[in-house]
């Protein structure tokens, strides 16, 4: 990303022209470049000189008739003509036609220099990140794996986590992907010799389970959990769920009788009586002294859900298991009561809640089953004499090999059949004799071993774990065509085209109609991409750009760390959280599915709500645990910075922060985020020399006293303000503090524009819609790339936005607009020369 100024101070968009003499002459006519040559000496040379090299920018000698050699110093000075940054608050300025033109100027001769000579940049060897290889993993065999309980998280920089030149292999995290591929494998095939397992799954201690959880519950149920278990086997399994303790391990909620359903893909298991036995004198609702209730009371209150166990048949595959209470009443959703004090621990009392379900098998297995994976992975059987699906193999010596694996050409050609099959999809590519030959390697291998029984399946198994690991899956490889000189820029591939296309819109490989175009050669051709690329957005896999793309340049991944202390705000819970970030996922998808121009983030006049989040807004009238689409009538809560994610991700734990929320109005609507603060920043004082507590807002205006800090915090520092009646829960106020001080939500912009409240922030924001759509252009262009944007690439997101401009900047023709830019589809050979290349920043 490379703009670094605000773009909010009442600049006109774009200039017409070039700059003309005032008065007609009889001498000709000055040349542009001898104009803004003058503007330059006169405006910005006293600063940005050989001998002051103010901020390290020189412009006392650069060539304005010849733009091209200088373009990455012409970047920064249009972005500062653009926002009228500069000449600096103070100082002499030209007027607005001159700041216009000469920006005309600079970016028309840009836009001709790239086009004459198109720098694309050069992507890094691309190592799939762990949202990637869960999604081809669940694309290529059909298995849903838990990623990030097999792989750690990956760094991000520019906002992302796909970013190239941070996807980094160490031996460690290679060791963990080898673990991954042979978990996958196993799962992916069946093992008929899985041993005796237990898998448990918690359910979060902030979860108020007043109300049914989530879509995959049973309407009239309360509380509770729904998992998705992998099963590897036909056979026997059980199921054993405990329920919440206090911290003297008193299981609360046993006062009166209630049932607990349990279901597995939405059928009843069974149905458990729990509460409202009674053998003798209980203790006290607060258990906070010794125990003080009937021996065999205790006991019951103890232990009662010791019981608490089904077993039951079950299928291979992935399976859906529901346990949660029936719900006997309209008691309305809400926080934990009581609030998260002292007496939360101590308390038994209310209704009962699951803690954790545990699933263990299989007891009794017999047979592998019939799965989707294996559907997917076996197009064909070798032999009559190896065993069908509904078998189960021996799980060992040769009596559980197929007959003829050890030497059967028909094994070995069934074998191939599979493995080049597997290896398409997996390499994005047709797949060569030698690849086949690599993975028969491996096949033989598996085939053959006694210590895992052996047998067809065994080294298909084999050979898929050499594919999970591979540097033809692991990493996006793209390779310079062999005629192309250093330096030099070419049009990538119809295959790396197609990959680059799926990870983007996907984060998963391509289809096999994708990668049919692709090897035909078709995605050449615009009408046939543009088509691939409408059909891939109505896909439910472009759920990808709401979940990877969205949830990273929004914050919204912030959500599951953040910690609202629980006596400032005892309404918080886990139910409230998922709520938050579910609201502006559901918000950020309806944009995409209808293609609404993406100004409507802004300013969009409904969301999606759920009974939790509209009491918390204030918003009358939505019932039950169900998200449906509101329309909103309050001003304040219109478009992104109304919703409770944003608001709560940019506070503190106890208190709003105007800084964190202006920060992020300027990164992440304005695409002008301020620089790192410097070292040694002062902590802000709570208290007035008269010892009396200051306000937020007091205490920042203290802090902006500091020259050094004003610099920055005067731009951020007034957009946070107008957000001032949010809470740090994203809550309505109108006083704050212990004293219930009215809020002051005034600011002030540093041009002197005056606003108040985030109804008049947000329409400030619309004013100019150009900054917004080029800050969406930057970061999706960052992410579809995975790699940081630079000033070469500052015409193609012009010509991405204004080519967007003229369909009122519908997500599609951003989106497309990506796709058919340089960048997107061409790459830079390698330079002998080294160094690196700064961003505008």
């Amino acid at each position: 990303m490379f703009r670094t100024t605000l773009m909010w101070m009442g600049i006109a968009l774009a200039g017409i022209g070039y700059l003309h003499a005032a008065q007609a002459s009889s001498s000709p006519a000055p040349t542009p470049a001898s104009q803004y040559r003058a503007v330059l000496d006169r405006y910005c040379v006293a600063c940005h000189n050989e001998k002051l090299r103010t901020a390290e920018l020189v412009l006392s000698k650069m060539d304005v008739g010849n733009i091209g050699p200088g373009a990455e110093v012409w970047e920064k000075v249009v972005r500062k003509l653009r926002t009228g940054a500069m000449p600096p608050s103070g100082m002499p300025r030209p007027d607005q036609a001159t700041y216009d033109s000469f920006a005309t100027y600079l970016e028309t001769e840009l836009d001709r220099g790239a086009v004459a000579k198109p720098n694309p940049g050069r992507t890094a060897i691309h190592r799939l990140n762990r949202a990637e290889y869960t999604n081809a993993v669940r694309d290529m065999l059909a298995v849903e794996i838990n990623g990030e309980s097999l792989l750690p998280a990956d760094e991000s920089t520019y906002g992302f986590d796909n970013i190239g030149d941070v996807l980094s292999v160490s031996p460690a995290l290679l060791e963990r992907y080898m673990s991954a591929a042979r978990k996958i494998s196993r799962l992916a095939i069946g093992d008929p010799s899985t041993r005796l397992a237990f898998e448990t799954y918690e359910v979060p201690k902030l979860l108020s389970q007043d109300e049914r959880i989530g879509e995959d519950l049973p309407f009239g149920s309360r509380g509770g959990i729904a998992i998705r278990h992998y099963f590897p086997v036909d056979g026997e399994y059980v199921i054993r769920i405990k329920l919440q303790r206090n911290s003297r391990d008193y299981i609360k909620g046993l006062g009166e009788q209630h049932q607990l359903d349990v279901r597995l893909d939405g059928a009843r298991l069974k149905v458990f009586p729990v509460g409202g036995e009674h053998y003798g004198k209980t203790s006290p609702l607060y258990s906070r002294a010794s125990p003080l209730g009937d021996p065999k009371q205790e006991e019951y209150e103890h232990g009662m859900d010791e019981g608490l166990e089904v077993r039951f048949q079950a299928k291979t595959g992935t399976r859906r298991v529901g346990v949660a209470f029936l719900d006997e009443d309209t008691a309305p959703e809400g926080p934990l009561q009581p609030p998260l004090t002292q007496f939360d621990v101590t308390f038994k009392g209310g209704d009962p809640a699951v803690e954790n379900v545990t699933i263990g098998g299989p007891f009794d297995a017999k047979g592998l089953g019939e799965t989707p994976s294996r559907r997917k992975i076996f197009l064909c059987r070798p032999t009559a004499s190896e065993p069908p699906f509904d078998k189960l193999r021996a799980p060992s010596g040769a009596e559980g090999r197929s007959k003829g694996s050890g030497s059967s050409a028909n094994d070995e050609a069934c074998a191939e059949k599979i493995l080049s099959s597997l290896a398409h999809r997996a390499y994005r590519r047709p797949v060569s004799q030698k690849d086949v030959q690599t993975l028969l390697t491996f096949y033989r291998s598996g085939r053959d071993s006694k210590s895992n029984g052996g047998g067809f399946d065994a080294g298909i198994g084999k050979a898929l774990e050499r594919i999970l690991v591979g540097p033809e899956f692991l990493f996006r490889l793209e390779r310079d065509p062999v005629n192309v000189g250093p330096n030099n820029a070419y049009r990538i591939s119809d295959l790396e085209l197609a990959t680059r296309l799926s990870f983007f819109l996907w984060s998963s490989i391509p289809d096999d109609t994708l990668l049919d175009m692709a090897e035909r050669g078709k995605l050449k051709d615009p009408v046939v991409l543009e088509q691939q690329v409408r059909r891939m957005l109505a896909d439910s896999r472009s759920k990808a750009l709401v979940t990877n793309f969205a949830a990273q340049w929004l914050n919204l991944r912030t959500i599951q760390r953040v910690s609202p202390d629980p006596e400032t705000f005892p309404d918080f819970d886990q139910n409230l959280r998922e709520a938050f970030q579910q609201e502006t996922q559901l918000f950020f998808e309806s944009m995409l599915r209808e293609d609404r121009s993406v100004m409507d983030l802004l300013n969009a006049d409904y969301t999606f709500l759920n009974e939790r989040l509209a009491r918390h807004y204030g918003i009358p009238n939505v019932y039950g645990s169900h998200f449906r689409r509101v329309k909103l009538s309050d001003e304040a809560r219109k478009g992104l910075v109304g919703q409770a994610s944003v608001l709560t991700a940019t506070s503190y734990a106890t208190r709003t922060s105007p800084t964190l929320r202006g920060k992020w109005v300027l990164e992440n609507i304005l695409g002008a985020p301020p620089p790192p603060p410097p070292p040694n920043v002062p902590s802000l004082k709570d208290r007035g020399e008269d010892g009396k507590i200051l306000s937020v807002r007091q205490q920042m205006e203290a802090h902006r006293a500091n020259p050094a800090c004003a610099v920055c915090h005067t731009r951020m520092d007034p957009l946070g303000f107008a957000l001032e009646n949010f809470d740090a829960i994203g809550k309505w106020r109108a006083t704050s503090g212990a004293e219930n001080t009215p809020v002051d939500s005034s600011g002030v912009l540093p041009d002197g524009t005056k606003f108040n409240g985030p109804a008049e922030l947000r329409k400030l924001l619309l004013r100019h819609p150009q900054e917004f759509v080029t800050t969406v252009t930057e970061k999706l262009l960052t992410y579809s790339l995975g790699r940081g944007v630079l000033y070469y690439d500052a015409p193609a997101i012009r010509k991405i936005t204004r080519d967007a401009a003229a369909s009122d900047n519908h997500w599609s023709s951003i989106i497309l607009g990506v796709i058919k830019s340089t960048p997107f589809q061409m790459r830079m050979s390698p330079e002998p020369a080294t160094g690196t290349t700064a961003s505008l920043r």
